[in-house]
Order: structure tokens, then sequence, then C-alpha cells
């Protein structure tokens, strides 16, 4: 039950004014209440923003590119074949993350030039250049949203 308190003043014409406080105690049925809790939590439920696209990107292409340079040598990635490794960040859920690299924004332009060229994007890195292609790297940023 909800209890509200409101106050006002009300002045006497014959004498000074005196505060007086009124109580309202409005019922809300149980029921309401709930109803009103379960809408507040359910708002933000199933927003979840639609995986990024990259234009011209083959994700199981990508997913085979990233076992051909033995990009599990250093990071863990679902489905991938080969050793899972623990040098660079595991990449999964890679689709939902904001930044590459701890502060470059994840989009799919910039994933595809990380890939492409890391030290160009963050000198010093510890991600090699592995001499992947533009559009190897296209197909595995493709991969990499799909990771969700």
């Amino acid at each position: 039950m909800i209890s509200l308190l409101l106050y006002y003043i009300e002045p006497l014409a014959l004498s000074n004014s005196i505060v007086r406080y009124h109580f309202l105690l409005p019922v809300l049925p149980r029921t309401a209440c709930l109803a009103g809790l379960c809408l507040a939590f359910l708002a933000g439920c199933g927003k979840q923003e639609a995986p990024k696209q990259v234009s011209g990107g083959d994700p199981a292409r990508g997913q085979r590119l990233m076992a051909q340079y033995q990009c599990t040598a250093c990071h863990a990635i679902p489905e991938v074949p080969g050793a899972a490794g623990n040098a660079g960040p595991p990449l999964e859920k890679f689709g939902l993350r904001s930044y590459i690299a701890g502060g470059i924004p994840n989009t799919p332009q910039q994933l595809t030039a990380w890939l492409d060229n890391p030290q160009a994007m963050k000198p010093g890195t510890a991600m090699p250049d592995l001499g992947v292609s533009p559009s190897e790297a296209r197909d595995m940023a493709a991969y990499l949203y799909t990771l969700r």
C-alpha cells in the first residue's frame, strides 16, 4: 500500500496560521502495483541491437580463415578448431562488444581495418599483422559479429 503525506497551510481568520497535516492513504490494489512493477522491469528487456553486418563479408569463410591464420594460438574463439590461446582476449560474444583493443569503436569498418593492419590502428599493440587481405578481413569480421 502506498501512503502519501500531504500538508498545507490553512490560514485561520481569527488567529495565526496553523500548519495542519492531512494524511491521505490512497489504496491501490496489489495487482495494479505488481503490474506496474512488472512493466517497469520489462521496459528494458528485449531491446538488443541487431547484429552488425559487414558488407561483402562471408561469415562461414571468415570462420575458416580464423583457423587458417591460427588466431586460436592467441585467442579462444568459439567453433574455430585449434588451441584455445590466452595471450589475447577470448573472442566469445565479440559481436556485443563496444570497443576493439580497448578503445577503438567496434564498427564493421574499424574491425576490418584492425584485422587488415592492427599496427596501423594501434601502434605497439600485441596483435600481430598477419598479412590478412582486405577481403579476408571482411570475412573474418563478418564471422566475429556472429559471436553473440
